[in-house]
C-alpha cells in the first residue's frame, strides 16, 4: 500500500517534470510580444497597477520591448488615463500579472503563469487519471500525453487565458472524482451499519458537508473568472455530480434514489457548486469594484434603476451593464480572421493557429543556412489528436453499452469544453480554444489503451499483444512530439525543415 502511494505521487510528479522542461526552458523565446499577448500582457500589467484595465498608448509594444520605460511604474506613460473595455474576466490576467510582478514586464514575466499552469495541469491529469482508472500507469500515460502535446505546449508558453482555464477545469474535475469516492464510501458504510443492525435504510443520510465538492465549486468560479466558457463546465459538472449521487444511492440500496437525489442532494449540490462559483466569480472583480475609474464603473450613477434593478447597489448595476456589453460582444463576434476555424474541425487539426513566424536570413539569430524559420504553431500532436477520435468513439460505446461510468465522466468533460462551441457555427473561433478539452482527450486515449491492454485476468498472449500495441502508440506520440517540438517553442530551424513539418497547406 505504501509503495502504491509512493508511485501514485512519484509518477505524476515525474511527468510533471517532463512538462516543466518542455514549457520552462527558454520561456522567453521568441523575445517578442506574440499574437494576443499584445492584449493580455498589457491588460495584466494595467490590472496589476490600477486594479482594472486601462487603454494603452499606440506605441506601447515598442516601448515595452525596447526597455525604455519602467513598466511597473504607474507613471511610465504606457497607459492613458482612460479605462479600457475588455471582454474577459480578471482571474487569468491577475495570474499573468503575478508573473510580471515577479520577473518584470518581459516575455518570461508574462508567460511564467501560463507555463506553470501547464505543468500543474499535467500533474492534475495524471492524478485524476490514476483515480479514474485505478491505475498509476494509465493515469501517468494520460499526463504524459498532455505534457508532450503541441497545442498544450504552445498555449502554455504564450500569455493566453486558455491554458489557465484548462488548469481550473481539470482541477474541478479532479476534486469531483475525490468527492465521488468519499461520498460513495460514506453511503456504503452507513448502509452496511444500518443493515447489520436490522434497521430500515429509508431515504438515507444527507451528506451536506462535502469539502471536495466545495473545492470544485471554487475552481469552477476561478474558471468562469478566467473565461466565460467556464459557465458550461459548471452546468455539466454540476449535473454529473448529481448523477453520480443517484448511482451511489442506488448502489447502497436506498429507496427512490433518483427522486431522493433530485430533491435532497440536488439543492445542496447547487448551493455548494454554483453558489461558491458565483461568490468567487464576483470576488474576482474586486479590483474593478473598488476602483473609481473602471470601464462602466460609474455607469449606474447616470442611469436611473428600473424594475429589479431598484434593489441593486450602483456597483452591481454597473457590473451587470458591463456583463451585458460583454455578452453582446461574444454573441456578435463574426469578423473574419486568417486563422479562424470551426469547432467541428479542431479534432482533425484542420487549421492550427500560428502565434508567431519570422523568416530569417543566414547569421540572423543563429541561422546557419541560407534561410531559416522561427515559428510558434499551436498544433496538436497528430498521433494523439487523430487517435483521440477513435478513443472518444470507444468511450461512447463503453459508456452506453457497458454502463461504465469512467468514459461517461471523460465524455462529460468533452461535452463541457467542446460541444458549446459547436452551437455557435457563425462565431469567430480558434483551434487554441481546444486547450481546455485536450486533457479529456488524453484521458480518453489512456482509457482506450487500458481496454486494449486488457485486464489482469485475460490470457497472457492477449495481454502481451495489447501491451505491445499500446507501447508502440505511446512511442509514436513521443517521437512525433520530438519531431514537431521546434515549431511549438520558436526554435530557429532551416526553412526546409520547417516546410517538411507543414504536412498540409492549411497548417501554414
Amino acid at each position: 500500500m505504501q509503495d502504491n502511494r509512493f508511485w501514485g505521487w512519484a509518477g505524476p510528479l515525474f511527468v510533471g517534470a517532463v512538462a516543466a522542461v518542455l514549457r520552462l526552458v527558454e520561456l522567453g523565446r521568441p523575445n517578442r510580444i506574440m499574437f494576443d499577448e499584445t492584449y493580455y500582457a498589457k491588460d495584466a500589467l494595467s490590472q496589476l497597477l490600477f486594479g482594472y484595465a486601462r487603454k494603452f498608448v499606440e506605441d506601447a509594444d515598442e516601448m515595452i520591448m525596447s526597455g525604455e520605460v519602467d513598466a511597473l511604474d504607474a507613471d511610465s506613460g504606457l497607459f492613458e488615463d482612460e479605462p479600457s473595455f475588455v471582454v474577459h474576466p480578471p482571474v487569468g490576467k491577475f495570474l499573468i500579472g503575478l508573473g510580471i510582478r515577479t520577473f518584470g514586464m518581459e516575455p518570461t514575466g508574462w508567460r511564467i503563469a501560463t507555463a506553470l499552469a501547464g505543468v500543474i495541469t499535467v500533474v492534475l491529469v495524471a492524478r485524476a487519471g490514476r483515480r479514474l482508472f485505478r491505475s498509476t500507469v494509465l493515469g501517468c500515460t494520460a499526463g504524459l500525453f498532455v505534457a508532450v502535446d503541441g497545442l498544450s505546449i504552445a498555449v502554455s508558453r504564450t500569455a493566453l487565458l486558455d491554458g489557465l482555464l484548462a488548469m481550473f477545469v481539470v482541477a474541478a474535475f479532479a476534486c469531483l472524482l475525490v468527492d465521488r469516492d468519499q461520498s460513495r464510501a460514506a453511503l456504503t458504510g452507513w448502509a452496511s451499519e444500518r443493515t447489520a443492525a436490522g434497521k430500515w435504510l429509508g431515504d438515507g443520510p444527507l451528506l451536506a458537508w462535502r469539502p471536495w465538492r466545495l473545492a470544485a465549486g471554487i475552481m469552477l468560479g476561478l474558471a468562469c473568472g478566467t473565461k466565460w466558457s467556464g459557465i458550461y463546465v459548471v452546468a455539466v459538472f454540476g449535473l454529473m455530480t448529481v448523477l453520480w449521487e443517484i448511482g451511489a444511492r442506488r448502489a447502497a440500496g436506498l429507496q427512490s434514489p433518483t427522486l431522493n437525489s433530485a430533491l435532497r442532494d440536488g439543492p445542496v449540490a447547487f448551493v455548494t457548486i454554483v453558489g461558491s462559483a458565483v461568490v468567487v466569480y464576483i470576488g474576482s472583480w474586486w479590483g474593478w469594484i473598488t476602483s473609481d475609474n473602471g470601464w462602466a464603473r460609474n455607469w449606474a450613477a447616470g442611469n436611473a434603476p428600473s424594475g429589479l434593478g431598484e434593489w441593486m447597489p450602483e456597483w452591481l448595476r454597473g457590473l451587470w451593464h458591463y456583463h451585458a456589453r460583454i455578452w453582446d460582444f461574444h454573441t456578435n463576434l463574426t469578423s473574419e480572421h486568417t486563422y479562424e476555424s470551426g469547432a467541428w474541425t479542431w479534432l482533425f487539426l484542420r487549421r492550427p493557429v500560428l502565434f508567431e513566424y519570422q523568416s530569417l536570413d543566414q547569421y540572423e539569430q543563429g541561422c546557419l543556412v541560407d534561410h531559416c524559420s522561427q515559428s510558434v504553431l499551436a498544433l496538436g500532436n497528430p498521433a494523439l489528436w487523430w487517435g483521440s477520435i477513435a478513443a472518444l468513439i470507444a468511450c461512447a460505446v463503453y459508456w452506453f453499452l457497458r454502463r461504465d461510468w469512467r468514459p461517461g465522466a471523460i465524455l462529460a468533460g468533452m461535452v463541457a469544453t467542446w460541444v458549446p462551441w459547436l452551437l455557435y457555427p457563425d462565431r469567430t473561433t480558434f483551434a487554441f480554444y481546444a486547450a481546455a478539452m485536450m486533457p479529456f482527450m488524453a484521458l480518453a486515449v489512456a482509457y482506450t489503451l487500458g481496454r486494449i491492454i486488457g485486464a489482469r485476468s485475460d490470457p497472457a498472449t492477449r495481454r502481451t499483444i495489447g501491451l505491445a500495441v499500446a507501447g508502440l502508440y505511446v512511442l509514436a506520440v513521443v517521437l512525433l512530439a520530438a519531431r514537431f517540438y521546434p515549431i511549438y517553442v520558436g526554435e530557429v530551424i532551416p526553412y526546409e525543415q520547417w516546410r517538411r513539418l507543414m504536412w498540409f497547406d492549411s497548417w501554414i
